[in-house]
């Protein structure tokens, strides 16, 4: 996997419910099958609370 793209945050964090915290968003990429480069970028946010997946990509991009 090069460059994380928005879409490939997409495909992670599909059937995520908001808002949720760090640790849920990690468990559902994982559960999704995201690469692990992604997980761990998801799990390093400074943010610990989301309100959409907006949020998300906010945070990483």
């Amino acid at each position: 996997m090069g460059k994380t793209s928005p879409i490939d945050v997409q495909k992670a964090l599909k059937n995520a419910h908001y808002p949720s915290d760090k640790s849920e968003l990690v468990q559902t990429a994982k559960k999704n099958g995201a690469d692990k480069r992604l997980v761990k970028k998801i799990a390093n946010l400074d943010q610990e609370r989301f309100d959409g997946p907006n949020d998300v990509e906010k945070a990483m991009f």
